[in-house]
């Protein structure tokens, strides 16, 4: 035998498999596999299935499809709890078509606290005769807004102008929107 590595049947010692020596710790069948390059993969590699849940869409509908812009907006209002200020909004909005032209002419909606709407009437004759159907204006506001919205109804004649204080005045004790 020369010092080449040649065996007495005319082969060499390097025609045994990578790694295949029964004195490096290997078994007969492990490959050593060089690093793998980049973007390639190891074919002992299994891939993590992110899409594993996701269902494609076919033909039909689906949820993931383009909605339309007042389905989103109703979606977006309920989830963020801001129905009842819409609804708040609604009363100042839409005050002639709950309460009528005719009423409307002649009152507006002050303000909407804690479910309080304070009512404005133009003259004292129109805030009592407003007083006398409050239950007919809040009856049409509870089945136009719904229950809760307007809780307790306030009607109010018009403020008086604010007072000079001089030194000439004259001082009256009645109401002054009258005459």
């Amino acid at each position: 035998m020369s010092d080449r590595g040649e065996r007495p049947g005319g082969g060499s010692h390097r025609s045994e498999p990578v790694g295949g020596g029964a004195d490096d710790g290997m078994a007969d069948d492990d490959v050593a596999l060089p690093p793998p390059r980049w973007g390639q993969r190891r074919s002992n590699f299994v891939p993590r299935r992110r899409f594993a849940s996701r269902k494609w869409s076919g033909p039909g509908p689906d949820k993931r499809d383009p909605q339309p812009l007042g389905r989103l907006l109703g979606q977006t209002m309920r989830r963020n709890g801001w129905q009842t200020n819409l609804a708040h909004a609604g009363v100042f909005a839409r005050w002639a078509q709950i309460v009528g032209s005719d009423i409307a002419d002649h009152c507006r909606p002050e303000s909407l606290k804690d479910g309080e709407l304070v009512v404005v009437a133009e003259s004292t004759a129109w805030a009592t005769q407003l007083r006398l159907f409050h239950k007919q204006i809040y009856a049409k506001l509870t089945a136009e807004l719904g229950r809760g919205v307007v809780t307790r109804l306030r009607i109010q004649g018009p403020t008086q102008p604010g007072r000079v204080n001089g030194p000439r005045r004259v001082r009256f004790n009645i109401s002054r929107d009258t005459f």
